[in-house]
């Protein structure tokens, strides 16, 4: 098998991992619909995984389907912004019916850091689409969202989006 099945492989088995599941804890847990053996072949990329297995398996795991696909996958409309650095001194310039959600988001990471240096943060992508909940929005809506508060600078859009504003 190639590079993708193994990658795939490798995401199957961190959600695994996750979950606190052995293999066999995925055999018995699902009653012997996943047999451990075809489940650690899928894992190792010694067996390929047909898109109906995989979209039961993400079920099984309760996960979306992207969240099993290596990060080589081409990326959606939705996807977030490609490098996620708040301005936190804009931040406090706008008001908080706006910004609250974002405002405490920041705050809490900042308190888990020990990082008060007041002018930027960089939060992760997780972070992003876990705003994006707060915010009832997709990551890429809430991403051009935070560019129009000045928040996030222009650069912020994944490149594909880039690449639409030229044409």
């Amino acid at each position: 098998m190639g590079d993708y099945a193994k990658a795939l492989g490798s995401k199957l088995r961190g959600i695994r991992q996750q979950q606190g599941l052995s293999l066999h804890g995925v055999e018995q847990k699902s009653a012997g619909r996943w047999k451990a053996v075809v489940v650690g072949s899928y894992e190792r990329g010694d067996r390929a995984v047909t898109v109906q297995k995989l979209a039961e398996l993400a079920d099984f795991y309760g996960v979306p389907v992207p969240e099993l696909l290596p990060e080589g996958r081409v990326p959606s409309g939705s996807e977030p912004a490609t490098k996620i650095v708040i301005n936190l001194e804009r931040l406090q310039q706008l008001p908080v019916d706006k910004v609250g959600p974002l405002a405490r988001y920041a705050a809490t990471i900042q308190s888990q850091r020990g990082d008060y240096n007041g002018k930027v943060l960089s939060i992760r992508t997780e972070d992003l689409r876990s705003l994006a909940i707060i915010y009832d929005m997709s990551p890429g809506d809430l991403t051009e969202q935070l560019i129009g508060w000045g928040v996030l600078p222009p650069e912020a859009r994944p490149a594909k989006d880039k690449d639409r504003e030229e044409a």
